[in-house]
């Protein structure tokens, strides 16, 4: 009998026990992945657009070096031609395209958009940056890339601008 009630009392759930703990666990179980996600985009973009090197057409650490170097090993060589033709605005595109993704991950607005268009930009860095990765686990934007699809299937549900304003909307009908 001591040892149920050190189990109720351990996890909180009441009759439940710890059915309770883990229909709680299962609701944050997002959560980790979301904020990790989140804070790297947000900090890939920083780092990108202070990066006077990075954002450079020609020179060792920049965007046009780097779609130079990777061309002819590349799967999709047509996506980094086209990166080439501007390599300084490709730069920034995808430097706020992380801020975006990652800002609206870490606060949870337009989550599983957000989620998608990160899932794009891990896609088309595997596809080019880090497609002559061997064997392929070297690369990491293929696992960012999968750690982005459990965001767009589920979205954020919790501690999340969306699903604020969908509370607010039901509270409203």
């Amino acid at each position: 009998m001591a040892h149920t009630y050190r189990t109720t009392a351990t996890y909180g759930g009441g009759a439940d026990g710890p059915r309770g703990w883990k229909a709680t666990a299962s609701r944050y179980a997002l959560l980790p992945l979301r904020v990790f996600l989140g804070v790297t985009f947000v900090y890939a973009g920083l780092d990108k657009i202070t990066d006077d090197r990075f954002m450079a057409a020609s020179g060792t650490g920049s965007i046009g070096e780097t779609m130079r170097s990777v061309r002819d090993s590349s799967a999709v060589p047509w996506l980094v031609d086209l990166a080439l033709k501007n390599p300084e605005g490709f730069g920034y595109g995808i430097a706020f395209g992380e801020l975006a993704v990652g800002i609206g991950t870490l606060v949870g607005l337009l989550a599983r958009l957000a989620a998608a268009g990160g899932a794009l930009i891990s896609l088309s860095l595997w596809l080019t940056v880090s497609w002559q990765s061997d064997p392929y686990y070297y690369g990491n934007d293929l696992a960012y890339l999968m750690a982005w699809l459990p965001l767009v299937l589920a979205g954020a549900p919790l501690l999340s601008l969306d699903a604020a304003l969908a509370a607010r909307r039901r509270r409203a009908r």
